[in-house]
């Protein structure tokens, strides 16, 4: 099999902030994986720095999974990302990247999507959110939320010195949404007491990481105490996470930029059910392409946030997608994903 990679450039409509920063622009990298008979398959790889990942690092750690899989049946999706894992570490995107390519692949040779290779019924997909990003004063949230009319489900990221004024912004101006809230890990436990405590009063309906990543005495300090679920999603990176989050969080956040793979995050899925906690999938800001990958899997969870495609200004690819917060796959093969012409830059 033979690997190429694109780096491209994407911008989000809104400066896309969250407790630890942000930005307007993001570098992605495109993976294809050809196998010599003409059928391509397509992944994409989302670095976040905070996981250790640049679009560099993704090129590096694309360098040391191709000889790991060179030789390999492109039919063999468990073994090959079995030997991504021991030709390099973390490196979550760029594994995850090379992992949606050959599922994309193997879709396409059998010509149906990947939800049907998987035996998935699109309808038990549930609704996705829409993220309500930091913003610089009331008006310009009011307008965030005004722009997200169409989504009933709304993920609103805290964790500045004015989080009580957010929430009680964002339900003012939505009073009949569902609202989610995310502090990434930016708070300590008593913040998180008080601020769940309101929270419960403003109809929010869980927090996810409220805490430090490791700090899981903390979490389960605060989730014993919580009258709301605590999802953890920075304190849960692959499978093995999940087991010692159990009795610590109500829930785990998928991501495939974090977990380094689809089959990785089925097994995440299968541990968190036999744990009997919620489950969620969330993204990066990524395209369609990456979203489609987590997407088809969406089936099986309780909750998604699949929106880094929408809050992008120009999405360079469709494909599956969010309208009105349905999860829509469509019955194109392998992730369904079409390049749109002159989609992205260096």
């Amino acid at each position: 099999m033979k690997l190429s990679h694109e780096i491209v450039t994407v911008q989000t409509t809104h400066p896309f902030i969250i407790a630890r920063g942000g930005q307007s622009e993001y570098k992605t990298v495109w993976v294809k994986v050809s196998d010599g008979d003409g059928v391509e398959g397509w992944g994409e790889a989302a670095p976040s720095r905070f996981y250790g990942e640049t679009p560099e690092t993704v090129v590096a750690a694309l360098g040391r999974i191709a000889p790991a899989i060179e030789g390999k049946s492109a039919w063999s999706l468990e073994a090959i990302e079995s030997e991504m894992n021991k030709a390099i570490g973390r490196n979550g995107s760029a594994k995850s990247a090379v992992s949606a390519a050959l599922h994309d692949l193997a879709a396409k040779r059998l010509g149906v999507p990947l939800w049907k290779m998987w035996g998935l019924d699109p309808a038990a997909a549930p609704p996705s959110s829409f993220t309500i990003a930091i913003a610089p004063d009331d008006a310009t949230l009011r307008a965030r939320v005004e722009d997200a009319k169409q989504y009933p489900i709304l993920k609103v990221k805290l964790g500045t010195d004015h989080d009580a004024q957010i929430i009680r912004t964002v339900r003012l101006s939505a009073p009949d949404k569902i609202i989610r809230v995310d502090a990434n890990a930016a708070w300590t436990a008593k913040q998180a007491l008080r601020m769940i405590e309101l929270c419960l009063d403003y109809g929010v309906e869980f927090i996810e990481q409220p805490l430090p990543p490791h700090d899981l005495d903390g979490l389960r300090f605060v989730r014993d105490r919580s009258p709301l679920p605590i999802v953890a999603d920075e304190s849960c990176i692959v499978a093995s996470d999940v087991a010692r989050l159990a009795g610590v969080v109500d829930g785990i956040n998928i991501k495939l930029s974090k977990c380094g793979g689809l089959r990785e995050a089925l097994k995440m899925i299968a541990t968190a059910r036999a744990h009997g906690m919620l489950v969620m999938c969330g993204c990066m800001i990524e395209t369609t392409l990456g979203i489609a990958a987590a997407a088809h899997f969406a089936p099986l969870l309780d909750c998604a946030d699949l929106d880094g495609a929408a809050l992008l200004r120009d999405d360079p690819f469709s494909g599956p997608s969010i309208g009105g917060g349905r999860i829509a796959l469509g019955d194109a093969p392998g992730l369904g994903v079409t390049r749109r012409a002159a989609a992205g830059k260096r």
